[in-house]
């Protein structure tokens, strides 16, 4: 057979050739999200015979969320799985999932992320230049800090890292601490030396990340949702195939909403953990922030109608 005849079989038969994509997020390789994000991408290659190949770079490597949102609107990074904090900061309506004790627990949670108003919002991410995959969670809101804490006035001063977001900064600073914005792979050094003294994390990130080792009170409080985005740039979505991007939405969904209904035991498990230390480990509720939750709701509802809606749904 000719030799030229021989090489255009071989192509015919060949599968298209693979585009790598990469996929932003500030969570370390022993995060569930990352665990998720592994996962996912084994997926869709599979799904697409190998023509969507997405590399995952955990722990911050494409920079902290707003530069990972920055490259997803130029097309410089395809997907992304960030908190919801850059995008509250640009529309008060993606605040109202920090709304503080608005779910009772991961089941409650993973309810309102798929709700009416989880909708239209993911549905709203065209406005951020992105398309709008899935919404995910980490764990429920605790918080651990570094000296001993018995009640709500011990936080008073205390220079407690978050998230730089408005909801959850306004939060703290009605309880009279000092919120203290800091990047996730900087907080272990920072809470190890006093930078920052306490923090808002998870019982999976002070477990997988031993936060605990420089902790001297963890309460168990159980009082925010922490949301999480799945999205992929506009400009890349649209170069993508019809039929793959039918699939890769479909895993994203599938796999984003295992992972939600999954922390309800990822939460119990840590707390186990934890509770085997010789941190002391307190249970708090709502009554145990006095009045900065309803004075938190007051200055919320004034910004956002939505705030009303998603309670609507959590009272349902």
């Amino acid at each position: 057979m000719h030799r030229s005849l021989i090489l255009g079989l071989l192509l015919l038969a060949a599968p298209a050739s693979a585009e790598q994509y990469r996929l932003g997020l500030i969570t370390p390789p022993p995060h569930q999200w990352t665990i998720t994000a592994e996962s996912i991408a084994a997926q869709i290659k599979d799904a697409t015979d190998g023509r969507v190949e997405i590399l995952v770079m955990p722990s911050g490597q494409l920079g902290n969320e707003a530069r990972i949102l920055q490259q997803l609107q130029t097309g410089a990074i395809d997907f992304a799985l960030l908190t919801s904090a850059e995008f509250a900061n640009r529309s008060d309506d993606y605040g109202v999932f920090y709304a503080p004790y608005l779910a009772k627990d991961t089941q409650d949670a993973a309810r309102l992320l798929r709700g009416e108003v989880a909708g239209e919002l993911l549905d709203g991410m065209g406005d951020f230049g992105l398309h709008g995959l899935a919404w995910g969670m980490a764990g429920m809101r605790q918080v651990v800090t570094a000296g001993e804490v018995h009640e709500a006035a011990d936080l008073d001063g205390l220079r407690i890292r978050t998230v730089p977001l408005a909801p959850e900064m306004a939060f703290w600073s009605l309880l009279g601490a000092a919120p203290t914005p800091m990047p996730l792979p900087a907080l272990y050094d920072a809470f190890a030396n006093g930078q920052v003294d306490a923090m808002q994390i998870d019982h999976e990130g002070t477990w997988n990340s031993g936060y605990y080792k420089n902790a001297g009170t963890i309460l168990d409080s159980r009082h925010m949702i922490f949301p999480m985005a799945a999205v992929a740039s506009s400009r890349k979505w649209q170069s993508i195939s019809a039929d793959d991007r039918a699939s890769i939405d479909a895993i994203f969904k599938a796999q984003i909403a295992a992972m939600v209904d999954l922390y309800g035991e990822i939460d119990a498990i840590n707390l186990a953990r934890l509770r085997e230390t010789d941190v002391p480990v307190i249970e708090v509720g709502r009554e145990w922030f006095g009045a900065a939750v309803d004075d938190w709701y007051t200055e919320w509802r004034a910004k956002t109608p939505l705030l009303a809606r998603l309670e609507a749904e959590a009272a349902q």
